[in-house]
């Protein structure tokens, strides 16, 4: 059930009549799941998972110096995006906090899509048309009139390819990693971008919501003739895990700086941009926290907020995600920890609800797809 104060995706009764279980995320009332999270899970490992993403942000920017503006409103460098492509980037605060983690699109000389996520999108907005001011750039928050589905897994390509007038087939083919075109499926046009959370090949579709519905029946049709599945945010939250991804919210936040997220390779700080006085500083000292994968060796997941101790049962670090792995079939997580123990092959501890389990320091990401 979902309050009638609560956003919801235009997707909404599709999921209640596919018996989805909801979740407030971020203010959204979205699909949690729709059967077994585990059967979701290994439907995008193995074949495919449909997804509703329409809570996440969808903000234009266009005009003259659309580049310039996004090159100081972000730590990376909007201008050198090329035609059709997308990067991951940040937006950070004066004093070096991340504000968010987001893909911005270069759809045309003069137009970029920034996708944010949805408990900040409000806030990103706000700081892109103030960030904007002073540029010759129009900044135009699309978030309430966008849906956004995404197909993730390895018969994506063929699901979305059913889908597509046979023109496009080869359009849909050859679409790199971290590229955008636009495209039609199931006669409906889309922005089509080969970008996804889950750690497997796969496709995001942006549309108005007035053809969400179209859309999500015409895919969800092709999914389920493939093998796959409807999917909900359990299982894409224990995918993106499994592939290393941050969670806003737990790996990132306000509180913590690009470099001790492991993420200092996007900030490009030969530019002017807000945040690069406090981000150059931060660069040139030793980072006393990192963050590390962890490895369980019992079947006991640590969760976020749970105490990472050293053999003398000192806290060391803390947990910021943790789950059981359903591909793995061991604990995995992700924790802040002090530099010196996040060599891997330390071996830690974890309290869990007062019991010490065996972790061990490993590299993030988890899992790889072949």
């Amino acid at each position: 059930m979902t309050d009638n104060n609560t956003p919801a995706s235009p997707l909404l009764d599709e999921h209640r009549g596919l018996g989805a279980a909801f979740t407030d995320f971020a203010g959204w009332a979205m699909p949690l799941k729709y059967g077994s999270e585990l059967a979701e899970h290994k439907a995008v490992r193995e074949t495919a998972g449909l997804f509703d993403l329409s809570h996440m942000g969808e903000i234009s920017i266009t005009g003259p110096q659309a580049a310039d503006a996004l090159d100081f409103a972000l730590v990376g460098e909007a201008s050198k995006i090329g035609l059709g492509r997308a990067k991951y980037s940040l937006m950070c605060d004066a004093d070096g906090g991340v504000i968010d983690d987001l893909v911005v699109y270069r759809l045309a000389d003069e137009h970029f899509l920034v996708v944010a996520n949805a408990a900040n999108a409000p806030v990103v907005a706000r700081e892109l048309v103030s960030r904007a001011a002073q540029f010759d750039a129009n900044v135009d928050d699309q978030s309430a009139a966008t849906s956004l589905i995404a197909v993730q897994g390895p018969a994506s390509e063929t699901i979305v390819s059913s889908l597509v007038p046979d023109e496009q087939l080869e359009l849909v083919a050859h679409l790199k990693y971290y590229a955008v075109t636009a495209a039609e499926v199931a006669g409906i046009d889309v922005l089509l971008a080969r970008t996804g959370y889950t750690g497997e090949d796969g496709f995001e579709l942006y549309v108005p919501n007035a053809q969400a519905v179209a859309l999500w029946r015409a895919l969800l049709a092709a999914t389920t003739e493939a093998g796959g599945l409807p999917a909900g945010l359990a299982c894409r939250d224990t995918l993106r895990l499994e592939a290393g991804m941050a969670l806003y919210g737990h790996e990132l936040s306000r509180e913590l700086n690009p470099y001790a997220a492991g993420l200092g390779k996007v900030v490009r700080l030969g530019k002017e941009f807000v945040g690069r006085e406090a981000l150059q500083g931060l660069s040139e000292q030793p980072v006393s926290r990192v963050l590390v994968g962890l490895k369980g060796a019992t079947r006991r997941a640590a969760r976020a907020g749970y105490p990472v101790e050293n053999a003398d049962g000192h806290q060391v670090g803390t947990v910021t995600s943790g789950a059981l792995s359903p591909t793995l079939g061991y604990p995995i997580a992700l924790a802040y920890l002090d530099t010196s123990l996040a060599e891997p092959g330390t071996q830690l501890q974890v309290d869990i609800r007062g019991n010490k389990e065996q972790f061990e320091v490993t590299p993030a990401p988890f899992y790889r797809r072949s």
